[in-house]
């Protein structure tokens, strides 16, 4: 069947209706409303999407956002973004989706973009605090986090995720953050939850907590850093999320 670019008639105002009123970022709201469209047949399943540049002026956003906003609906597997053919409509669901349950509290890109900026300084601070006794804790902890995901008990595998990255926090010796983030225990857990549903990638966050311990034995606080921005930005990604990274 021939695929032809939606054509934008008078008889479809539901083009034309502004984007949804989310208190979130603009790419928040740009994922809802595409993804809207998408869900009720605006966009159908094999179409072509708008060019982008038509897209982000109908939407009132920049080009960048909306790449943000295509490629987060294209990680949740509803869009398949070609090089220099478009953006087509893959599928009207989400694969694999869970609902954010903070929404009201917090967007889940705000909660990764908190997490990198907060957890990536403080892992730097913690490399030339740590204690022998403190890696053997980590890597006791690694061991369990393989055991659960292996083991498919991804809520204990959160608890342990977040007592891994809490016990980092907590070398860091910054009250002030470890104080923002337990504070924000359950926003946390969550968004450590969510990359556990692609099945496929569970073992990835022992793989990338393996890394961090590794940088932290080294002293070495600018690799600690980059390690664990890496690991959230990767988990991130998995849980269908991808955030713009300053520089």
């Amino acid at each position: 069947m021939a695929v032809s670019r939606l054509q934008w008639r008078s008889d479809r105002p539901t083009l034309n209706r502004p984007m949804k009123n989310v208190p979130h970022t603009v790419t928040d709201a740009a994922i809802a409303t595409i993804r809207e469209r998408i869900e009720t047949s605006v966009y159908p399943v094999g179409s072509l999407l708008p060019a982008q540049r038509q897209l982000s002026e109908e939407l009132a956003i920049s080009r960048a956002s909306l790449r943000e906003a295509l490629s987060t609906l294209e990680a949740l597997g509803m869009l398949n973004i070609r090089p220099g053919k478009g953006v087509y409509v893959n599928s009207a669901e989400a694969a694999g989706a869970h609902a954010w349950r903070f929404a009201d509290q917090a967007s889940l890109p705000d909660t990764y973009q908190m997490r990198f900026a907060l957890e990536g300084f403080v892992a730097r601070l913690a490399a030339p605090a740590i204690g022998d006794a403190d890696i053997v804790w980590l890597e006791e902890n690694l061991d369990s986090l393989q055991g659960a995901l292996t083991c498919a008990e991804l809520d204990e595998a959160a608890q342990l995720d977040f007592a891994f990255h809490m016990r980092i926090v907590s070398l860091a010796g910054n009250t002030a953050i470890e104080s923002i983030l337990r504070g924000s225990a359950d926003i946390m857990k969550e968004s450590q939850r969510l990359p556990f549903y692609r099945r496929e990638l569970v073992l990835s966050t022992y793989h990338e907590h393996l890394a961090i311990v590794e940088a932290l034995k080294a002293r070495d606080s600018e690799h600690a850093g980059r390690a664990i921005e890496a690991h959230i930005v990767n988990a991130a990604q998995r849980a269908g999320v991808h955030f713009p990274i300053p520089g």
